[in-house]
């Protein structure tokens, strides 16, 4: 295993970057544990716990500044945890049979598709959206103020009952890779509901932590939670998500969207990769 104070270092590292792009900081604690000689399921279960903490940590700032989407997260979340036990039960099964590559170009397939959407509204400061009636009913809309712009932006979501089902698939994706899922998330909520970027970012960092405890309570109950590593992860990435939060307002929607795209494309190479390598 990897030293503690190594380990505070590339979560905070983790969590800054996560809490910017929404995407909890697995993205890269996984890999790196990994490449460290942390044993494949001790390294997914520790990054789930630190998801948690980035999202705690993150969230909090973000509600406060009015940029997360509470309504539109607790309806989202039902959805996302339980992809989360789905996915993490079903990961045993896949490795048993073999078939992990069919799953890693399944994801890759989708973060593809999300990359071309996302990518012809890049230069698009907000989204253009007609609220259909569903989300008229759960009132899924808000407001933020915009540091940048210097003035107050009110938006309205829609098509709730598509994103639903993308974020199960959302969760199924975070319990089974042992990430926090938010590049599948984000790309839902921007592509199908309509969301602006920045309080895309901010809502998947809320739902982040509900979705990586439930994929936590099956590796825990599994023995693979190493407290003595997940543990450090947890304070790092806590802090780093702290410091993040406060650089995202600062940012335009487009510059995080970009950002995000550039993330994207590391993501499917990473996903044809594994899916290449694959047993």
């Amino acid at each position: 295993m990897i030293g503690v104070l190594f380990a505070l270092l590339f979560a905070i590292l983790a969590g800054f970057i996560g809490s910017i792009l929404g995407l909890g900081g697995a993205l890269i604690l996984t890999p790196i544990l990994v490449y460290f000689g942390v044993p494949i399921q001790y390294a997914i279960a520790a990054s789930m716990v630190a998801i948690i903490a980035t999202s705690s940590g993150a969230a909090s700032s973000y509600v406060r500044d009015g940029l997360s989407n509470v309504r539109a997260a607790f309806y989202m979340e039902t959805f996302t945890a339980v992809g989360a036990i789905v996915g993490a039960s079903l990961t045993g099964y896949i490795v048993l049979v073999h078939a992990e590559a069919l799953l890693y170009y399944v994801f890759a397939a989708f973060l593809a598709t999300s990359f071309l959407a996302l990518g012809k509204m890049r230069n698009r400061e907000l989204p253009e959206v007609n609220q259909d009636g569903m989300a008229k009913w759960l009132k899924l809309e808000g407001s933020y103020y915009d540091k940048p712009a210097k003035k107050q932006i009110d938006y309205k979501l829609t098509r709730p009952a598509l994103a639903g089902p993308g974020m199960f698939f959302a969760g199924v994706a975070a319990g089974m890779l042992g990430i926090g899922g938010g590049a599948f998330k984000i790309s839902v909520q921007e592509m199908i509901m309509g969301m602006p970027s920045k309080v895309s970012t901010a809502t998947t960092n809320f739902i982040q932590g509900m979705t990586a405890l439930a994929g936590a309570s099956v590796y825990f109950t599994s023995g693979f939670v190493y407290l003595d590593l997940a543990a450090p992860l947890a304070i790092g990435t806590t802090v780093g998500s702290l410091l993040g939060a406060r650089v995202l307002p600062n940012l335009t929607n487009r510059t995080v969207r970009s950002v995000f795209l550039i993330v994207l494309v590391v993501l499917i190479i990473d996903m044809v990769w594994k899916g290449m390598t694959a047993p």
